[in-house]
């Protein structure tokens, strides 16, 4: 009898199952920051790669993607009907949002640790936020 099997009458989680607390998990949206104006470097897509390949081994992948330069932004505002099209970035800044991770995780702990290692990967600051209503 292998160790998801059941006895009849008998229930509960099979043996080496987590408990229900455990699987319990939130989404967080990991943001890269980037300050420079060119894209990851060979050896940085490399670490990249094998942090998103740790990420799905352990269960905490959801979705992940780099995004081209600020330049290639465009911002629509139809708030009031205006249907404003402006080409570029919303804001002027040094900084920008170069790519994202959606991970998840038990807690926040966890997240940020992910996030640190994330941080290391795409040698890029990174910030953490939950996805709301998680």
């Amino acid at each position: 009898m292998g160790a998801s099997a059941s006895v009849a009458g008998v229930s509960g989680r099979p043996v080496g199952a987590p408990e229900v607390q455990e699987m319990i998990r939130m989404q967080y949206l990991v943001s890269v920051i980037d300050d420079t104006a060119g894209l990851a470097t060979p050896d940085e897509e490399l670490t990249i790669d094998v942090f998103n390949e740790r990420l799905q081994a352990e269960g905490h992948w959801v979705f992940a993607a780099g995004l081209e330069g600020p330049s290639s932004a465009t911002v629509i505002d139809n708030r009031d009907g205006a249907g404003l099209v402006t080409d570029g970035p919303f804001v002027e800044s040094k900084e920008y949002l170069a790519g994202f991770w959606i991970i998840e995780a038990a807690d926040l702990d966890v997240a940020l640790k992910l996030a640190t290692e994330g941080s290391k990967a795409c040698n890029r600051k990174v910030e953490v936020r939950p996805l709301h209503g998680e």
